[in-house]
């Protein structure tokens, strides 16, 4: 396999989320979900409205989400819904909870505990999708990126338990006494992320937002503040390789935060979740990283 080609600008803004989609060199065409996470009230380092707007309105895309398999307020669909609105989110395009009207089953071709991955029904509405992830800790997985995002952030409510327990449950309520062992997880969601490339067809960018580093993910009601200065923006067709060319950037930083950063992922064999994915075949871990800054 060749080198994946990873896009990188130390400018976050607007413009750049722009600029950074465009050298990807694919146009994404037919109905475009942008998915994102929307955030757990409380929290406060979610991709910000206005910085993705732009963007998002350039495609004329939906942003797309589910909901979660844990109490808080984006379990419920009304209570998702109000935290959209309450985050912005309704103001700057449409805005669909995937699973709102159930979900349904993609086969997972070479899971060692999946063989199937449940996601939001509406999933089937799309063409093409913006896989926009916010960078970011994470208590569980040790790090949220592209990969986290396309696996439990497709998946619907009960798809996440799944995935969570590694295929033994789809029942939230069954959820904290069915955790498996942590590899089992990480591998979990790398296969879920082989289902959902398969489904469609390809047809997926990704783009890693390095802002707001908090070591805690953006499912947290009340997430440690950010350790780390804001890194950038890095964008690929490979989600393997801008996962893992996001966090050498943070293993690269002389910022004083990073110790701090780097123990939540370690902690969590994090990096599993990106070998498992490329011995999926689903990317690699190969790649040469292009500034896109003048």
């Amino acid at each position: 396999m060749e080198k994946a080609k990873v896009y990188f600008t130390k400018e976050i803004t607007p413009d750049s989320l722009i600029r950074i989609y465009e050298s990807l060199g694919k146009e994404l065409s037919g109905k475009i979900a942008v998915k994102i996470s929307t955030g757990e009230p409380g929290g406060h380092n979610f991709l910000n409205p206005n910085l993705i707007r732009d963007l998002v309105q350039k495609l004329n895309a939906t942003i797309v989400e589910c909901c979660t398999a844990y109490g808080g307020k984006r379990m419920k669909l009304e209570d998702h819904l109000q935290t959209v609105r309450d985050h912005g989110f309704t103001a700057i395009a449409d805005v669909d909870i995937m699973d709102s009207e159930g979900d349904f089953a993609l086969p997972v071709r070479n899971g060692l505990h999946l063989k199937e991955n449940y996601v939001g029904k509406h999933l089937q509405n799309y063409d093409s999708m913006l896989m926009l992830s916010h960078f970011k800790g994470h208590a569980m997985g040790g790090f949220g990126g592209a990969l986290k995002n396309m696996s439990i952030g497709v998946a619907s409510s009960a798809g996440k338990t799944w995935i969570h327990t590694a295929g033994k449950t789809k029942e939230p309520k069954e959820l904290w006494d069915n955790l498996p062992e942590q590899d089992a997880f990480l591998e979990s969601m790398a296969e879920a992320d082989e289902s959902v490339i398969d489904y469609m067809k390809q047809n997926i960018v990704y783009i890693n937002v390095l802002n707001n580093l908090s070591i805690d993910c953006d499912c947290d009601s009340n997430p440690e503040d950010p350790c780390m200065a804001d890194i950038g923006i890095t964008a690929s067709l490979d989600p393997v390789a801008v996962d893992k060319a996001s966090l050498d950037l943070i293993y690269q930083s002389e910022d004083k935060g990073r110790d701090h950063f780097i123990e939540r992922v370690e902690s969590r064999h994090g990096v599993h979740t990106i070998e498992h994915a490329e011995k999926l075949g689903i990317g690699t871990t190969d790649y040469e990283l292009i500034s896109i800054d003048e």
